[in-house]
């Protein structure tokens, strides 16, 4: 009792210093895969006992030796690898990105494989009191499944372990919790944590008992933890409202924006492709750019002028992510209305990433999900700096024979074609060709031509200028009485 009360003292005193939390990350692959060597193929086959001394049945396990410790704070987080295209130590790469996200620090690392997940504690019981005995060694904080667990399985896990439980969703709601900024983002993400809070009340113990900050105690307030089901429903449903104002508002600023032939061009794509970056890139913002996932929260809206001098609105959103959490994409149904209403999406994909196709299926099934994924579409091979001569020539090549198109949004290769390429697909104020005849003394209408449009021909003949243009159907609409009269 004394030692647990010693390190949640210690605990405290960590997370009252700003330092990261200490982690253990603790991997589980339930893909069935054949094993790397011929004993441990042969204990499968058996279904004996294996590494972890779990139930029959169990898969073999590998086991990373812990990591020389840390002198900053640490959490011990297991991580459950369950996609198809991504293999367990990709998952594992991922998942330690979001730990780092969230501020963690990983001085272990566990790795299991399992046919299936146990439907007590996930991980089976030989496991749980192998990762009991590496948090303890290692004075971890919290252990964090890349896995969403049942209340069950919440409530089994605290009992058994010497320290915090979190799932990946929370993982992700804390990341968000953490960059949230506006207003509007904080509202969200406070509805999304309390959506998912509410069904695991029973059994929340050590977690609703830890005050202060930390990783997964962000968000809602610790207050709001400790509340009963009516008082957080309440909540919930003045959030519901609050957004709904939100919306309501955006709502009419897009009404007031359709009424002008502005198209609005969306960024989407899995976290960290570099969405940020390349809108910079075409628009000059300034918007934070980050290697760090989720880093952008609020949508970014900023205009800018296409090859055929038409000008649209460039939307950047938040990053996807496998098994985005659909609380969040519920909650943040108002932000991602961008999406819904853009006339086309630029798909921003990470040329070097391994495990592109996977990335692309998550952002697909996240679109779908929103009801865009039959929206006109580009996709935008970003990074393509990070690649060497050989590989790069090969993505470029394949970009052109598909319809995609390769940019480096740090070089600021590629971008003229991309812009090229939004000129092409979009439909709103369509560009069209005339000839004018405008008479010199106009300075102002021979002003607005050369701004909005793209002047092919120019000719001067005594006191008149005859123009050759294509350009925005809604600007040659309004040039109307200079058109030039055949006869």
């Amino acid at each position: 009792m004394e030692r647990e009360a010693g390190r949640a003292r210690a605990a405290g005193d960590r997370r009252s210093n700003r330092e990261p939390e200490r982690a253990v990350l603790v991997g589980m692959d339930f893909a069935v895969r054949p094993p790397n060597n011929r004993a441990a193929a042969t204990d499968a086959r058996k279904g004996e006992v294996c590494a972890d001394g779990g139930a029959n049945g169990e898969a073999a396990t590998t086991a990373l030796s812990p990591r020389r410790r840390s002198p900053s704070n640490t959490a011990a987080l297991a991580h459950a690898s369950v996609s198809p295209g991504l293999d367990a130590e990709e998952s594992l790469a991922e998942f330690r990105e979001l730990v780092t996200s969230a501020g963690g620090v990983v001085v272990a690392e566990v790795l299991q494989r399992r046919p299936r997940p146990d439907p007590a504690t996930l991980i089976g019981s030989g496991k749980v009191d192998e990762i009991a005995g590496i948090a303890a060694s290692t004075e971890a904080e919290l252990v964090l499944f890349d896995h969403d667990l049942s209340p069950t399985q919440l409530r089994n896990l605290e009992a058994a372990l010497p320290c915090r439980v979190l799932d990946r969703t929370q993982l992700i709601l804390d990341i968000f919790a953490r960059h949230a900024r506006t207003r509007e983002g904080q509202l969200q993400v406070e509805l999304a944590q309390l959506e998912y809070l509410l069904p695991r009340l029973a059994g929340r113990g050590k977690s609703m008992s830890q005050l202060g900050g930390g990783i997964g105690t962000r968000g809602p307030g610790e207050t709001q933890l400790e509340t009963d089901r009516r008082r957080i429903q309440r909540r919930i449903d003045h959030l519901k409202e609050q957004l709904e104002a939100v919306r309501r508002v955006r709502g009419e600023q897009r009404r007031r924006r359709e009424g002008v032939p502005v198209a609005t061009v969306a960024l989407v794509g899995y976290t960290n492709a570099g969405k940020s970056t390349l809108f910079n890139a075409m628009t000059g913002a300034g918007v934070l750019e980050s290697s760090r996932m989720f880093a952008t929260l609020d949508p970014k809206l900023r205009g800018i002028d296409l090859p055929s001098k038409r000008r649209v609105l460039l939307s950047d959103t938040v990053g996807f992510i496998r098994n985005l959490p659909h609380t969040l994409v519920t909650s943040f149904r108002a932000t991602l209305e961008e999406v819904v209403r853009a006339e086309v999406l630029l798909h921003v994909r990470d040329a070097s990433s391994s495990y592109g196709e996977e990335q692309k299926g998550q952002v697909e099934r996240v679109l779908g999900e929103l009801e865009a994924l039959g929206k006109p579409r580009i996709e935008v091979l970003n990074k393509m700096d990070l690649l060497g001569d050989a590989e790069r020539r090969e993505i470029e090549d394949r970009a052109e024979a598909r319809g995609e198109v390769a940019v480096s949004a740090l070089t600021g290769q590629g971008i003229e074609r991309l812009l090229e390429a939004i000129d092409g697909a979009l439909h709103t104020d369509p560009v069209v060709e005339a000839e004018l005849v405008v008479p010199q003394r106009e300075g102002t209408v021979l002003a607005a031509i050369d701004a909005g449009a793209v002047v092919r021909r120019r000719e001067y003949e005594g006191n008149l200028v005859r123009l050759a243009i294509s350009g925005p159907a809604s600007l040659v609409g309004r040039l109307g009485k200079y058109r030039r009269r055949d006869g």
